[in-house]
């Protein structure tokens, strides 16, 4: 039986002996996305390259990408959920297209010699139904269909053409937003049944799927349209592949279990929790497993717990992770105990956890200890509701709203607010009237619901639009931050380094390193600078350099092997030996930029402010 080392190896080794550059993972915090928190999927990285950049490695691309999704939170403890997840994925940018991409996502799957022998018959697959942007996909369709026939399949009981469902959404397509790339897709199942499927019906599909006695384990996106403001436009110059497949979900399906959990990347840290626990309750260990495996991560990548952004999400992790020991009851409070275990299993891939080791543990510990006191008074809180309520005429009942301010307020989740209120009445039998726990369950959820809108709302707006979508200001507001940033080191000092940015069609968001808030002077000077490089027209270019050559020149950014030995650089002005203009900047980034500093119009500093320790932020325009 393969393990996760060797899926994740045979992958990388079955694209490069087909051409493809392995790339390292990037970061789990995106560099210039700012429409999302994290790398949510493997292409994120190299949107930039998708849109048409050239890549320093090629036109055939290949890595294992870490990637965080919290979006189906609620769902971890199931059996493929996860908050944390590498995607193996190989891409085309204007190179090879779907008969290349399809037939060796089928080899890789079922090749006993170069990839993971699973067995074809156990394959499903859809294929884009059309709709009214692009033509039902039956290139595609074809593909499938002569594969399936040349390994005795029947293809009408494995393919199934996808529409759009009743609810709106839209199978087998795929877009970065409402601008840009954009495209059909085909997606890949397994089925994970004792006995086996055969043959079905599209109906019998999707009652599989649901039942999730087929699990998707590969998806290959297909780029040829563009999107412009919502709508289909017309079709790139160069066709891009965009494949994913999620190593959790293979792994399970390559080991033969049912769930992510019992693989030999969740296992050992599932076992370990069980080891040291009262309450046999797999959920609550899963959960654990899940949240403290991520939180591991995203400490790695630099991520530390606050209050918004990145540090809200790594926070919360953390926080329903201790809820969970609560309820299991476990004696020991510090998860740093199962943190060594994680990085165990993965410091062959990820070094920079064994190198950040003691700032991880640090960094739990010192959220653990806060967390716990928040625990203790909202035992209080719930133990005064339950004295009030239930044990004091005259009793009124339990409400769901009740228990979703506890929720709220205190981090309580219902499962816990049940077992306390249990212990707290010696579990005797409390009048349904009062303490109906099905009434309360719905009505929390109807109030989990209202929630979930109202952050989805505010998140929207917040991170609405963004560099993703590569419109002309957001492209403008990019290339600006790189004359704020230099202006920045020249007035304020060379200690003056980015930290973090937000663009969107309307404004730059910038974060930078620094103590102390900027005088008006100061940022008067700033915008100076920066009005005085725009009046002078200078040329912005890209360059692709060798990381040794980037910093012997001076480059400043992130240099973190992202793209292996040769790395892009940007100079506004004078690049390399040239001495036809002024050189003002030369920095790390993968695009997109505009042509000339002339482009951008009048830069205006709208606010500057806190962003958190050590951390200034400033807002500006370009008039």
């Amino acid at each position: 039986m393969l393990d996760s080392k060797e899926i994740r190896s045979r992958f990388l080794r079955f694209f490069e002996k087909r051409g493809h550059a392995i790339i390292p993972s990037a970061s789990l915090v995106p560099e210039n996305d700012p429409s999302v928190l994290f790398n949510t999927a493997g292409m994120q990285p190299l949107v930039p390259y998708l849109l048409g950049e050239p890549h320093p490695r090629g036109t055939r691309l290949a890595d294992a990408q870490k990637c965080v999704r919290t979006v189906d939170i609620d769902e971890i403890g199931d059996n493929t959920h996860a908050t944390f997840f590498e995607m193996l994925g190989n891409w085309s940018l204007g190179d090879y297209f779907k008969q290349e991409a399809i037939t060796w996502s089928y080899e890789f799957l079922t090749s006993k010699e170069e990839g993971l022998g699973l067995d074809p018959a156990r394959l499903y697959v859809t294929v884009f139904g059309g709709n009214s942007d692009a033509p039902k996909d039956e290139e595609a369709y074809t593909i499938w269909k002569n594969i399936f026939e040349r390994s005795s399949i029947n293809p009408n009981g494995h393919i199934y053409f996808m529409t759009t469902d009743p609810k709106g959404k839209e199978p087998n397509w795929w877009a970065s937003g409402d601008n840009g790339p954009c495209g059909s897709d085909t997606e890949m199942f397994y089925d994970v049944t004792k006995k086996g499927l055969g043959d079905m019906t599209k109906n019998e599909y999707i009652a599989a799927d649901d039942r999730q006695d087929v699990v998707e384990i590969w998806n290959d996106v297909f780029m040829e349209y563009v999107k412009k403001d919502g709508k289909v436009v017309g079709k790139l110059e160069k066709k891009n592949v965009d494949t994913g497949s999620g190593l959790e979900r293979i792994t399970m399906v390559v080991q033969g279990k049912n769930n992510i959990f019992e693989t030999d990347l969740l296992a050992p840290i599932v076992a370990a929790i069980k080891e040291r626990t009262m309450i046999n309750d797999s959920r609550a260990q899963r959960i654990i497993a899940d949240h403290l495996r991520t939180s591991v991560f995203l400490i790695g990548d630099g991520v530390i717990p606050s209050n918004t952004d990145q540090g809200y999400i790594l926070r919360r992790l953390l926080r329903r992770a201790i809820l969970q020991q609560k309820i299991l009851r476990l004696d020991v409070m510090n998860l740093n105990e199962f943190v060594p275990l994680i990085i165990e299993i993965y410091t062959d891939t990820y070094p920079n956890l064994a190198e950040n080791k003691k700032q991880i543990m640090d960094v739990i510990l010192r959220e653990g200890s806060k967390f716990i006191s928040t625990i203790h008074s909202g035992d209080k809180e719930l133990t005064l509701l339950v004295t009030r309520k239930l044990l004091t005429a005259p009793k009124q009942p339990i409400t769901g709203e009740d228990l979703f301010e506890m929720y709220s307020t205190h981090g309580f989740p219902l499962e816990l607010s049940f077992e306390t209120i249990d212990i707290l009445t010696h579990n005797e039998s409390i009048n349904k009237e009062l303490y109906d726990k099905e009434a309360i369950t719905a009505a929390f959820k109807a109030e989990m619901m209202k929630h979930r809108e109202l952050s989805r709302a505010g998140s929207e707006q917040k991170f609405k639009g963004g560099l993703a979508d590569t419109s002309d200001m957001s492209v403008k507001y990019h290339t600006a931050t790189h004359l704020l940033h230099e202006a920045l080191r020249q007035v304020l000092g060379e200690h003056v380094l980015q930290k973090g940015s937000n663009i969107t069609p309307e404004r730059l968001r910038f974060d930078f390193s620094h103590e102390g808030k900027m005088t008006d002077e100061q940022k008067v000077e700033v915008e100076k600078i920066i009005n005085d490089v725009i009046a002078e027209g200078l040329p912005v270019i890209r360059e692709e350099v060798s990381y040794d050559e980037a910093r012997a020149r001076g480059a400043i950014g992130v240099f973190d092997a992202k793209y292996g030995d040769i790395v892009s650089i940007y100079t506004v002005g004078q690049p390399s030996a040239r001495g036809e203009a002024k050189l003002f900047s030369l920095e790390f980034c993968g695009g997109p930029h505009v042509k000339n500093t002339n482009e951008l119009g009048k830069f205006k500093i709208v606010k500057e402010e806190a962003c958190s320790a050590g951390v200034r932020r400033i807002k500006a325009v370009l008039e």
